[in-house]
């Protein structure tokens, strides 16, 4: 078969090939396959005289242009660097309400504590601050030592049952556990504290129960609790008449609560975050609620 035949449909030259009956076409590479190469390897060359390209064991070719990306990023982390020593040492100096009354100071505050608190604090308050299951919730201003910025940053600073010398001290007795009250007492300090949340619970039929259960009350938790059950700061007891709950306040879970007892934990911050961490952290956290009950 001659090279020179061309296909009938088409007016191709052919290759000469012949694959059972099937010939192949001898058409040229498109002409914007070939410039698109060639602009490609131009565009390459460029690149390769202009900036870094061949390593050189110890070292590389550094290029027309000089251009050292390793020392732009060391240039730019000492610059970050030195501007977040101005605003960390203006953070520490200054006393709460001056860093809340000056916006950019809490622009940083937000943006750097949200970061603190996801790398600190998200693993068991959640990344919204909103709490998990047993730990509570942040957002809602309802504190057991109280939700201004400075007795938030003391317990950053000091922990919960934490091995801090300071460290608050939150634990709820194993009345039950403990044969401290019969079963029967927990039951009814349990129904009368469900009644506080839920006044729709009073009926007919466990009035009597509830009445009870506030005098068992009266006689074992109102001494961290309250008489009227709204809970004491100073020892970090929990308002027990709102509806906000860190172990839950459904009734089971508050007879579980008084027979086994609680006692939480938070880890002392003060030896891994600086002071002023501490106050960048303890400002994020009151801004989630913006209060300070």
């Amino acid at each position: 078969m001659s090279v020179e035949e061309r296909d009938p449909v088409s007016g191709e030259r052919l290759t000469g090939h012949d694959w059972n009956g099937i010939k192949e076409l001898d058409t040229p590479i498109p002409r914007g396959v070939l410039l698109f190469l060639i602009v490609t390897h131009i565009i390459a060359f460029a690149l390769w005289v202009l900036t870094p390209a061949w390593p050189l064991g110890k070292s590389y070719t550094p290029g027309i242009l000089g251009i050292d990306q390793k020392k732009a990023v060391e240039e730019q982390l000492v610059a970050s660097a030195a501007d977040k020593a101005t605003w960390t040492k203006k953070i520490e100096v200054s006393d709460f309400p001056t860093i809340q009354a000056d916006e950019r100071m809490m622009l940083i505050v937000r943006s750097t504590g949200h970061q603190l608190f996801g790398d600190n604090c998200a693993a068991c308050h959640g990344s919204d601050g909103k709490g998990r299951a047993n730990y509570p919730d942040l957002t809602d201003d309802d504190w057991l030592w109280g939700g201004d910025v400075q007795r938030i940053a003391e317990t950053v600073s000091v922990g919960v049952n934490s091995a801090n010398a300071g460290s608050r001290i939150a634990e709820m007795p194993r009345f039950g556990v403990d044969q401290m009250l019969p079963r029967e007492d927990v039951e009814k300090a349990a129904n009368f504290v469900f009644s506080l949340s839920n006044p729709q619970f009073s009926q007919p039929a466990n009035v009597e129960t509830i009445a009870a259960g506030r005098e068992v009350f009266l006689a074992n938790c109102a001494t961290c609790h309250g008489e009227d059950a709204r809970g004491k700061q100073d020892v970090g007891a929990p308002n027990l008449t709102d509806e906000r709950w860190i172990y839950g306040g459904d009734l089971d879970t508050i007879i579980t609560t008084i027979h086994g007892g609680r006692r939480g934990h938070m880890p002392t911050w003060d030896q891994r975050l600086t002071p002023a961490e501490i106050k960048i952290l303890a400002l994020y956290v009151h801004s989630l609620g913006e209060g300070d009950s």
